[in-house]
């Protein structure tokens, strides 16, 4: 008899669910339309391919949000309309997840952002919804969002990469190295391959010890070697570190060796742990030039040069640069992301010595 008590009391809890009725909240007139438009919307969706793939239901969630964004702005919709559409969606598709209250409002905030459904069809709805969630909290202009969202779909970012690119202000790093590529690449591809690299470039894995020493930073970027070669970007594959080169009678040593797929070059970089000196233009010309002669493929562009520095004077740079005929870029390197962030910025922020004056002055 227990346990029959028990089994009927299970019955019960099961059957217990509380909707938000009418009379809790004043529906819109149109609102029975809307529910039977999104359900319809669904199912043709379902019939022509499963929610699971990606492009499929991110057109879909934009289609949602438009509805609910062009009701608000027309017949200003409340909160709790949300909360009922999210109630009848839910029951109406038990099977589907995404119908919650905070998703469907991140739905309207999608359409709202993306008012041409062609835009999103060409690109958004081409990575995923975590992926465009983080673009519209992250970003707040269109060109950037689709800025970031095609260098997602370029490169694979996940949504914890592209939250580091959009702090480290991947739009303003890319094509900002210092370069003679203008001077020595034919110009329909110079723009191109200005744009492959960056300054600086945010070593943020290296830790917040500087390294002092050439070989201590070498090292350091090779025990991290595949988030190095997400930071250098798509197309460099890792050829080898202190590449050993023989001239002469003396022996030289490439600190890294890269080979570009899409440049089709070798790219050869020499790392340096402080600032800039222009005698190391002339060092990795040298070794460009030899590995033009002894590693290049009769198909493979010249090799062009990368040197990392702690820092540099841009202007000092320049000059540095001009003159030579194989194509070199020079960019800084930084360990942590906040030493990227501007100049304009930085002043703007207190130093530690400020903010524990004012700590010690509260106590």
């Amino acid at each position: 008899m227990e346990n029959e008590n028990r089994k009927q009391r299970g019955k019960i809890i099961k059957s217990v669910v509380l909707p938000l009725t009418d009379n809790q909240i004043n529906l819109p007139h149109d609102y029975s339309e809307l529910i039977i438009n999104l359900k319809n919307k669904i199912l043709e969706e379902r019939l022509k391919v499963t929610l699971s793939a990606n492009a499929s239901m991110i057109i879909l969630y934009w289609e949602i949000g438009y509805e609910i964004l062009k009701r608000q702005q027309n017949e200003s919709w409340g909160a709790k309309v949300i909360d009922r559409l999210s109630f009848d969606l839910k029951k109406s598709f038990p099977e589907m997840s995404g119908f919650s209250p905070r998703n469907l409002k991140y739905m309207r905030k999608f359409a709202e952002a993306y008012q041409d459904k062609a835009i999103v069809q060409r690109t958004v709805a081409q990575i995923p919804w975590r992926t465009n969630i983080t673009l519209l909290d992250k970003l707040k202009s269109l060109e950037l969002r689709l800025w970031y969202a095609n260098k997602t779909i370029e490169n694979g970012f996940g949504k914890t990469m592209l939250e580091f690119q959009i702090e480290s202000k991947l739009h303003k790093r890319q094509g900002a190295v210092v370069n003679n590529f203008a001077n020595v690449i034919p110009p329909l591809d110079s723009d191109f391959t200005s744009q492959i690299f960056k300054d600086p470039y945010v070593f943020d894995f290296l830790g917040t010890a500087e390294p002092r020493k050439e070989a201590e930073l070498e090292q350091k970027l090779i025990d991290h070697i595949q988030k190095f070669l997400i930071e250098l970007g798509q197309g460099f594959a890792f050829v080898g570190r202190q590449v050993h080169i023989e001239l002469g009678d003396s022996d030289f040593y490439i600190d890294l060796l890269f080979y570009h797929l899409q440049l089709r070059c070798y790219v050869v970089i020499e790392l340096k742990a402080g600032d800039f000196q222009p005698e190391y233009i002339s060092k990795l010309n040298m070794y460009q030039n030899i590995v033009n002669d002894s590693l290049r493929h009769s198909d493979d562009k010249p090799s062009i040069g990368l040197l990392l520095v702690k820092s540099k004077n841009k202007t000092l740079v320049e000059y540095s640069l001009n003159g030579f005929s194989n194509p070199i870029s020079v960019a800084n390197w930084k360990n942590e992301l906040n030493n990227s962030l501007p100049e304009d910025l930085k002043s703007s922020l207190p130093s530690i010595e400020e903010i524990e004056k004012e700590l010690h002055g509260k106590n």
